[in-house]
C-alpha cells in the first residue's frame, strides 16, 4: 500500500481516533507522511477507568505493529510505543523486542503532546500548541520538535483491520456518522466498606489499573511516594477513590443502547449514576443511562460523546457527592502545574466542593459554581476543561443530593460522607 492509498482507503472508512478527540485519521497520517513524521502509539489506558489499550496488546498485538508498520511506510521513521512505566502493557511491549516509551504515571503524561515531549528528552508534560507537532516545530522553551504523531491504540489497530478487510466491512458497524467496531471499558465502584476482591479478581485490577494512583512525591518521574511499592500506591489510591471493580473490555459499536453495554460490563439493574469517559466526559442518571444510545447524537445533550470509550457505574450504597470529591482531590495533584487554572484552580475546585459536601450552603454551592464558570479555556492544555465539565455535570446529576445532605443522608436515604474535621474531632471528644 502506497502513502497516497493509505489515507484515501482510511477516508472511506471513515476512521476516527479512538482515544477520545476523534479527529479524522486519514488527515492525521497524510500529514504525518508529508512530514515524514515518527510514530508514537499511545497505550497508556489513561483516563479514569480506561483498560482497553492494555486489552489490545495482550489480544492484539501483532496488528498494532502491523498497522504501525502501514502508518510508516517510508525507511527511517521511528516507531515507539508508549506506555506506563512498571505496567503489564510495558512489559508485554518489552517482551515483545518493541521500542517502549516508558510515561510517567500521571493523568496528563499520556496526552498528546505531553508524549511528544517526553519523546524528545523533556518531561512528560503537555506543550502548547503554537505548532503542529505532526509537521514538527518548536515548544514554548524554543526546543526543537521533530515531525511526530501520535495514534491510539485501537487506531492503529483498526488502521490494519481496514487495510486487511476493506472500507465496506468496517462501515458494515456502527452508524453512518461514527462508523467502525469500537471496544468500550465498563467498570463499576464499590463503597469502602466492602470485602476485598479474591485475589484473582485484584490480579485483574492490577494488570488493568497498575498505573491508576494518585499524585505523591515523584521519585525519577514516577507518581509513587519516595521508596514505595506499586502494592502501596495502590493502597493509597483504593484509600482515596474507593475500590474499583476491574474493567471489563467489550467489543461493540456506535449506537447502541448504554444499558446494553452495561448489562454485558456485569452492572446489576440497580447501578446508581454513570459516568462517561472519565474525567473529561459527564454524568447520567440511572434513568437516563437507561434510555441513552452510545453515540454523539445520543449523548451530545448530556455534555459528551463516545470519547475514550470509559463507562463507569457508581453503587447505588454510597455517596456520589463524596465521590466525586474523593474524585476531585486526586484530580488537583494529578495535573502538569504549569498555569494558573491547573496549579491553583484546580485544587482550589476540590477544596470548595469538599466544603460543599460537608455544609451545603447556598454560598458554598455558588463559590463551587464560580470555581467551575472560570476554569475552561485558559489553560495551556484541556485538563482544566476536563474537570470543569466532570464537576458541572455531577452538580446537574446529584442536585437533589445535595439538598438532603442538608439534612444529613443522600438523597436514597444513605448516611452523609463527611470528612472528620478539627472541629468535629474536638465536639466528638476524639
Amino acid at each position: 500500500m502506497t502513502d497516497a492509498t493509505l489515507p484515501a482507503l482510511l477516508e472511506s472508512a471513515g476512521l476516527t481516533g479512538r482515544g477520545g478527540a476523534a479527529f479524522a485519521t486519514h488527515v492525521k497520517i497524510a500529514a504525518a507522511t508529508h512530514a515524514g513524521a515518527d510514530l508514537i502509539v499511545n497505550l497508556c489506558d489513561g483516563e479514569l477507568g480506561a483498560a482497553k489499550d492494555g486489552w489490545v496488546v495482550t489480544h492484539h498485538l501483532p496488528e498494532v505493529v502491523a498497522g504501525a508498520s502501514l502508518v510508516t511506510s517510508r525507511r527511517g521513521r521511528r516507531i515507539r510505543y508508549a506506555a506506563h512505566r512498571g505496567s503489564a502493557t510495558a512489559s508485554r511491549l518489552a517482551a515483545a523486542g518493541l521500542d517502549v516509551l516508558e510515561v510517567p504515571a500521571r493523568y496528563v503524561s499520556s496526552e498528546e503532546t505531553a508524549l511528544v515531549s517526553l519523546a524528545h528528552g523533556h518531561l512528560a508534560r503537555p506543550m502548547t500548541k503554537r505548532d503542529r507537532f505532526v509537521s514538527g516545530g518548536r515548544d514554548s522553551a524554543g526546543h526543537t520538535i521533530e515531525p511526530t504523531v501520535v495514534l491510539n491504540a485501537e487506531t492503529v489497530w483498526r488502521v490494519a483491520q481496514i487495510a486487511d478487510r476493506g472500507a465496506p466491512w468496517f462501515r458494515s458497524f456502527g452508524t453512518a456518522a461514527e462508523p467502525g467496531p469500537r471496544l468500550v471499558s465498563v467498570s463499576r465502584s464499590r463503597p469502602s466498606g466492602m470485602p476485598p476482591l479474591p485475589a484473582s479478581a485484584r490480579a485483574r485490577e492490577d494488570e488493568h489499573l497498575g498505573h491508576f494512583v494518585p499524585r505523591a512525591e515523584r521519585d525519577g518521574g514516577t507518581c509513587r511516594a519516595r521508596g514505595e511499592s506499586p502494592a502501596s500506591a495502590r493502597a493509597r489510591q483504593n484509600a482515596h477513590l474507593g475500590h474499583f471493580d476491574s474493567p471489563i473490555v467489550l467489543e461493540t459499536e456506535a449506537g447502541v443502547p448504554v444499558s446494553e453495554l452495561l448489562r454485558r460490563g456485569g452492572i446489576p439493574d440497580d447501578h446508581g449514576a454513570i459516568l462517561l469517559n472519565g474525567l473529561g466526559g459527564a454524568f447520567l442518571t440511572a434513568t437516563e443511562a437507561r434510555g441513552a444510545l452510545w453515540c454523539g447524537a445520543g449523548l451530545t445533550a448530556y455534555g459528551t460523546g463516545i470519547g475514550p470509550g470509559v463507562i463507569h457505574a457508581l453503587d447505588p450504597r454510597g455517596c456520589p457527592l463524596a465521590w466525586v470529591r474523593d474524585v476531585l482531590a486526586w484530580a488537583g495533584g494529578e495535573s502538569a502545574g504549569q498555569c494558573g487554572p491547573c496549579l491553583f484552580g484546580v485544587p482550589a475546585l476540590a477544596r470548595d466542593w469538599a466544603a460543599l459536601v460537608a455544609s451545603p450552603t447556598p454560598e458554598l454551592l455558588a463559590q463551587v459554581r464560580s470555581r467551575v464558570a472560570l476554569l475552561p479555556g485558559r489553560g495551556a492544555c484541556r485538563y482544566p476543561d476536563g474537570v470543569a465539565g466532570f464537576a458541572a455535570s455531577a452538580l446537574r446529576v446529584f442536585e437533589a443530593d445535595l439538598v438532603a445532605h442538608r439534612s444529613g443522608r443522600c438523597a436514597g436515604g444513605i448516611p452523609v460522607d463527611r470528612p472528620i474535621t478539627s472541629e468535629r474531632k474536638a465536639h466528638a471528644g476524639v
